[in-house]
């Protein structure tokens, strides 16, 4: 299988359930380094296996049919900071970093607080004052905000089957996908500077845009003076006592694919998660992830495409919060990727997948009720 994986192919399957794992052996990446005490995940062993569920069509599901019908990898439950269920699938044994996909964009959006926090950000400005690049782009005349929240005025589209088309371009300038014969593909900074502007206001609808959680990227990068590899590094991921260095993948240039292109151990991203549950744990600012999980407004997601799965939700600095009464909050990336949070059962669920479609409505209903039923089993 490793032989066959090309950029062509490596997000397809079968292909992906070796890519996802190898993704610096088919793109460049920036590493996120680690150093310093590896943070225990004490052991505390439940048996996920009788856990049973009703789905959204009213059917009683099993949780590890559910895993396994979704091409889950990795699966990490902690309750209270205790691992209490750990599994690997499908060929992966959880010691290589494995793609996030938009999980990304919810690491990028925790990133992004801490330079809010020290006074290089600020979320009300417009985007023009740190990236002048963009003046005559979609991004000329929207603030901080509307990038962090999702509510940039653009033409355009999501369309992750799209082989010819604007998202097409925008895969190759980040290289994840090859070249036209004889096209220089450019680099996402030209790519994030050409996107059209639409007729309606900044900030009225939702409109889920991974070039945005790009150009957070770029803004990071411009704002501290650093690389986003490095800056991760140094302000999340060392404190946060990684068990593996992480890393992203990068254009022509270097510019960080802080959209999708993070890859980290499920155990890191667990750990990830328990910080976000203990509002930051000294290494974000507290308030920066209450505002996560409670602030923003529910109008412009009322307004969005994303309304019908998630109906009493709404979105925050690159976060989505369900509105359950657990306030759970979670992070999604396509091809199953997910991290969720529950504050109220102490239960963080890191899941790395290798889903065929790249969305799925159906089955991100099917594994939210999943999720539910994990965190109230666990003990």
């Amino acid at each position: 299988m490793e032989t066959k994986v090309t950029l062509a192919n490596w997000r397809t399957a079968p292909y992906s359930t070796h890519a996802f794992h190898h993704v610096d052996r088919i793109i460049p990446v920036s590493p996120i380094s680690r150093s310093g005490r590896i943070r225990e995940l004490p052991a505390d062993p439940q048996s996920l296996d009788a856990i049973v569920f009703d789905d959204q069509h009213g059917q009683e599901r099993r949780l590890t049919e559910v895993l396994d019908a979704t091409a889950t990898r990795g699966l990490v439950v902690l309750r209270g900071g205790r691992i209490v269920a750990e599994r690997y699938l499908h060929g992966y044994d959880g010691t290589r970093p494995h793609i996030l996909f938009s999980v990304s964009k919810s690491l990028t959006g925790a990133l992004t607080g801490i330079l809010v926090d020290q006074g290089r950000i600020d979320p009300e400005s417009p985007v023009v004052k740190y990236i002048p690049e963009v003046s005559d782009s979609a991004y000329g005349d929207c603030t901080v905000r509307h990038v962090l929240d999702m509510t940039v005025s653009t033409s355009f589209s999501e369309a992750y089957l799209d082989k010819s088309g604007e998202f097409a371009r925008y895969r190759r300038a980040m290289l994840w996908n090859p070249a036209e014969p004889g096209e220089d593909p450019g680099t996402l900074h030209d790519f994030l500077a050409s996107l059209s502007r639409a007729p309606e206001p900044h900030g009225q609808v939702f409109h889920y845009l991974s070039p945005n959680s790009d150009l957070l990227g770029w803004l990071l990068e411009r704002a501290s003076g650093r690389d986003f590899a490095g800056l991760f590094a140094d302000l999340i991921w060392k404190p946060l006592g990684a068990e593996a260095g992480a890393y992203v993948t990068v254009d022509t240039i270097g510019s960080p694919r802080s959209a999708g292109g993070v890859c980290a151990l499920p155990r890191d991203l667990a750990r990830f998660g328990e910080m976000m549950r203990l509002e930051g744990k000294g290494i974000l600012p507290d308030w920066w992830v209450r505002d996560i999980r409670g602030g923003g407004d529910s109008e412009p997601w009322k307004r969005g495409n994303f309304y019908q799965l998630l109906p009493t939700g709404r979105y925050r600095s690159q976060w989505y919060q369900t509105g359950s009464p657990s306030g759970a909050f979670c992070a999604i990336g396509i091809h199953g990727q997910w991290l969720w949070v529950d504050p109220q059962r102490e239960v963080v669920i890191a899941k790395v997948s290798a889903q065929e479609d790249p969305e799925n409505e159906d089955i991100d209903f099917t594994l939210m009720r999943a999720f539910e039923a994990v965190a109230e089993a666990v003990k």
